[in-house]
């Protein structure tokens, strides 16, 4: 069994490499109703081409991912 991780401790690790990291917290599961991935709050497309993404389109992502799951109310 996989033990999910903080979404804050992953952003903050996936900052420091290089390339920048995945956010991933091995929950992956999308929600259908606001099409956002539990664990990570990335969207499927988000999710599909964050490797080939460079590190500047990376850190926005990463920079909004907590305030998509306060705005969704999921409890850290």
């Amino acid at each position: 069994m996989t033990i999910p991780l903080d979404l804050t401790d992953t952003i903050e690790r996936a900052k420091t490499q290089t390339p920048v990291g995945s956010p991933c917290t091995n929950v992956c599961r999308i929600d259908l109703g606001h099409g956002l991935c539990t664990g990570c709050f990335r969207s499927r497309a988000e999710i599909k081409h964050f490797k080939s993404m460079d590190d500047a389109a990376k850190k926005i992502v990463l920079a909004d991912l907590l305030a998509r799951r306060a705005r969704l109310s999921y409890a850290p």
